[in-house]
């Protein structure tokens, strides 16, 4: 498989949504392992078929994850703006 996009190279955007997953992910999620942490290690997440739930990898099943939680990982909905999440999942997809 690839590696994840250099943060050196990341867009603007992808920048930003690098800086979302630093404060709401990271302490649960490692962006550049697919080791687990608290959660799931999140490199490669969009380059596997399904996502380690068994859920499909798609942008649908990830952003209802952190939107309304699941298991363990609590919902940001309320925490996350529109353009936030539409960040974070850009920068999700650079992993």
């Amino acid at each position: 498989m690839p590696p994840s996009k250099p943060i050196s190279e990341l867009t603007p955007q992808e920048a930003r949504g690098y800086q979302v997953f630093q404060q709401s992910c990271a302490r649960c999620h490692h962006a550049y392992s697919e080791h687990g942490l608290r959660g799931p290690g999140l490199q490669h997440l969009f380059k596997h078929k399904y996502l380690p739930s068994g859920a499909p990898a798609n942008d649908d099943r990830v952003s209802e994850a952190f939107l309304h939680g699941r298991g363990m990982m609590p919902a940001f909905g309320n925490k996350l703006d529109d353009q936030q999440v539409q960040d974070l999942m850009v920068y999700l997809h650079t992993l």
